[in-house]
C-alpha cells in the first residue's frame, strides 16, 4: 500500500478517533490555559508551546502541498492561501500577541502530532490527488465553502481580539462585544466554520474529517470555558450559550 493509497483510510481514522477524543473532553479539559492543572508534566512557555503545535500545520500543509504536481495551479493555489491564511497567522503571530500559562509538553506534542498528519492529509489533497480546474472556483460548493470560510475567519479574529485586550488588562474577565453576547466561545465556533468551509471548498474527505475531529476538540472545550464563566462570574449573563446561539 502507498502513501497515496492509505490516504482516505488515514482520513477515516482520524474521523473515528474524533469519538474517544469528544467524550474524553466531555469528562475532562484539556490540562492548559485557564484549566491548567498541577501533575501534568514539563511545561514550555505559552508562545513556544503555540508555535510548536500549530507551526506543522502551516509548514507540512505547504511543503507537501508544493511537491504536488497542481501546486502551480490556480484553483489548487486558491485553497492553500485559505489555509495558510488562517495557520500562518495561529502559528507564527497569534503566539506573540498572547500571553498565558505554560502549557504541558504533552499538549503541544499532542497538538504538533494531529497537525503534521493533517497537513500531510489536505496538503496532499490539493496538491495532488484532487481534481480541482480553474472552473472548481465558480463551482457552489467551492464559493459557500469560501464563503463561509471567510465568515469564520472574521469571526475568530474579532473574538481574539476582544480576549488579548482583555488579557492584556491583566487577569480574566468577562469578555463583551459581537457574537460574546449570544455565546461563551465565538472563536471557536468561527474556527468551526472556517473548517465546514474548508470541508466544502475542498469537497473532500480530509476536509471533512480535520471538520469532524476539529468539532470534537473544539466543542466540548467551548462547554468546559461556558461552565467556567459562570462558575468564576456571578454577573455572567444568563442568556449566553457555550458555542451555539440560543441553543449550545
Amino acid at each position: 500500500m502507498t502513501l497515496d493509497s492509505a490516504h482516505p483510510w488515514v482520513a477515516a481514522a482520524l474521523m473515528a478517533t474524533a469519538i474517544p477524543v469528544f467524550v474524553t473532553l466531555l469528562g475532562r479539559a484539556a490540562p492548559y490555559g485557564r484549566h491548567s492543572a498541577a501533575g501534568s508534566g514539563p511545561t514550555v512557555s505559552a508562545k513556544l508551546g503555540w508555535v510548536l503545535m500549530e507551526s506543522p500545520a502551516a509548514l507540512v500543509f505547504l511543503g507537501v502541498f508544493l511537491a504536488g504536481p497542481h501546486a502551480g495551479e490556480t484553483a489548487p493555489r486558491v485553497l492553500a492561501t485559505l489555509w495558510s491564511l488562517h495557520y500562518l497567522y495561529r502559528a507564527f503571530v497569534f503566539p506573540f500577541r498572547m500571553t498565558g500559562r505554560p502549557i504541558p509538553l504533552a499538549v503541544a506534542f499532542g497538538g504538533a502530532s494531529f497537525n503534521v498528519v493533517n497537513g500531510w492529509l489536505n496538503g496532499r489533497q490539493v496538491g495532488a490527488l484532487g481534481d480541482y480546474p480553474a472552473a472548481w472556483l465558480a463551482d457552489p460548493r467551492f464559493v459557500a465553502g469560501a464563503a463561509l470560510f471567510a465568515l469564520g475567519w472574521a469571526i475568530n479574529q474579532h473574538a481574539d481580539a476582544v480576549l488579548l485586550k482583555l488579557r492584556g488588562r491583566g487577569g480574566y474577565a468577562i469578555p463583551r462585544g459581537g457574537l460574546y453576547r449570544w455565546v461563551s466561545c465565538p472563536n471557536y465556533l468561527g474556527e468551526l466554520l472556517e473548517w465546514l468551509g474548508w470541508a466544502l471548498a475542498s469537497w473532500s474527505l480530509s476536509g471533512l474529517a480535520f471538520f469532524v475531529f476539529t468539532f470534537a476538540n473544539l466543542a466540548p472545550r467551548a462547554r468546559t470555558h461556558h461552565a467556567w464563566y459562570r462558575a468564576t462570574f456571578a454577573d455572567y449573563p444568563r442568556e449566553r450559550r457555550a458555542l451555539i446561539p440560543k441553543l449550545w
